[in-house]
């Protein structure tokens, strides 16, 4: 299988250096003045083959994304607009009872204005360094400000301040360890990853692991070598982790175990199912062997990994039925100050916030948030959710299997709350010049 990487963002396949960052939503008054955004920036969005081939080089690195309200905003036709998924066109606040957002996760408390109609696009601003980052800021304020009936709904600032960068949360834990390998992206998976999906699986137009001709929204020229992506803001809730920990473990070490039992690995990246006891931070930053085990063979009953662990929950691996048509693309990065060691909440704004790529979002991001993070009966628990980013109301459990006796940690609170989201479009770069060129 060979991939148009001269068409598909490059966010979809690679990962840059970047350290720092924003994420600015905007809205378009004039589909007229959307376009004109779009057409001078069109040739600074890099495409996956100009991403790999100017890595050492680049200094900043764009992504361009639109809701359903935005694709209409800049002039879609209806015919084509009604091709898109139900999902999609309903975007994700409408959505949020299916996806357990509600109590304070609820769209009502979101902040951005992301909860609202009017978001239409998302630019993703990428840089090497902060002094990137300011001038990329600059001149994109410049863009918007030129063209007629653009604005700016509101922006999130990202870091990657010491002690934490892009490859680990606010609580510690070193991040993205585990992705999917695309068919003939010329990427290999690290041993433990699975073989190589097909590209259908995150890719519009190409064959997924079910069917040699998946359907696309209409027209071809907008749809093809495009993606959905979902995204979601979590704020972290770090002083409220590490006072859990201490409440209920006793010395530091049990209190580091008890934080790697519900990640379902420690601080390292190092899995529980091959460093069950204690920290191994050599094995978790060795890519040819962190990520190399499974849980039906390995660890079937949890004393290792829990079962109901955020890592186990959110890529069940060979646990998991049709695990090649859930598998998700996840691109993001840190917020707000880093806390403090030994500093208690102090209510500030920190988190994570990402991006879920997925050809499908029912059949990939919903089904994960649905069954996987809030399901109860997961695993048939009973009654716990993901104990780092399910819905969580102080009444859910969470479950460390041991021999003889498992230890059940009750009343559960959130570690985490979700601050925002909105299901995007991301087009492939002729798709871009489809929506800037007024749809011809």
């Amino acid at each position: 299988m060979t991939l148009d990487l001269d068409d598909i963002q490059h966010i979809l396949l690679t990962r840059t250096p970047a350290i720092t960052g924003r994420y600015e939503f905007l809205t378009f008054d004039r589909a007229d003045g959307g376009r004109a955004w779009l057409t001078e920036l069109l040739d600074r969005v890099q495409s996956a083959s100009d991403a790999v081939a100017t890595m050492d080089a680049s200094q900043r690195w764009i992504t361009l994304a639109f809701t359903w309200t935005g694709l209409r905003a800049l002039g879609v036709p209806d015919d084509a607009l009604a091709t898109f998924p139900d999902e999609f066109r309903e975007g994700m606040a409408a959505r949020a009872d299916i996806l357990g957002d509600t109590g304070p996760n609820a769209p009502q408390n979101w902040v951005d204005g992301l909860a609202g109609d009017d978001v239409h696009a998302i630019a993703i601003l990428f840089a090497r360094d902060d002094d990137e980052h300011r001038r990329c800021v600059g001149e994109h304020d410049k863009l918007v400000a030129r063209c007629d009936g653009v604005r700016t709904v509101s922006y999130l600032d990202l870091n990657a301040s010491p002690p934490f960068n892009y490859a680990h949360d606010h609580f510690g834990f070193r991040d993205r360890l585990s992705q999917p390998v695309i068919k003939g992206s010329g990427e290999e998976p690290t041993p433990g990853s699975g073989a190589p999906l097909e590209p259908g699986e995150f890719i519009l137009g190409y064959p997924d692991e079910f069917t040699a001709t998946p359907e696309i929204p209409q027209p071809d020229e907008l749809a093809r070598n495009g993606s959905y992506m979902a995204y979601r803001r979590l704020q972290e809730h770090v002083g409220a982790f590490r006072s859990y920990l201490a409440d209920h473990a006793g010395t530091p070490d049990e209190q580091e175990l008890l934080a790697a039992k519900f990640m379902g690995r420690w601080r390292s990246g190092a899995p529980l199912v091959l460093s069950p006891d204690v920290d191994d931070p050599e094995l978790g930053a060795d890519p040819l062997r962190n990520n190399n085990f499974n849980y039906k063979e390995m660890d079937p009953f949890g004393y290792a990994c829990p079962l109901g662990s955020h890592a186990r929950r959110l890529n069940p691996r060979d646990t998991a039925h049709n695990m090649n048509r859930r598998r998700m693309i996840r691109r993001g990065a840190t917020y707000g100050p880093a806390l403090p060691d030994g500093a208690p909440e102090d209510g500030t704004d920190r988190g994570i916030a990402a991006f879920i790529i997925c050809a499908s979002l029912v059949r990939q991001f919903e089904f994960a948030q649905n069954v996987w993070i809030n399901d109860t009966a997961f695993h048939e628990l009973g009654n716990e959710h993901d104990p780092i980013c399910g819905t969580q109301d102080g009444t859910l459990d969470f479950t460390v299997p041991k021999r003889p006796i498992r230890t059940v940690h009750k009343g559960i609170p959130a570690f985490t709350t979700l601050r925002g989201g909105a299901y995007f479009f991301l087009p492939g770069i002729n798709a871009l010049r489809y929506l800037a060129g007024g749809l011809r």
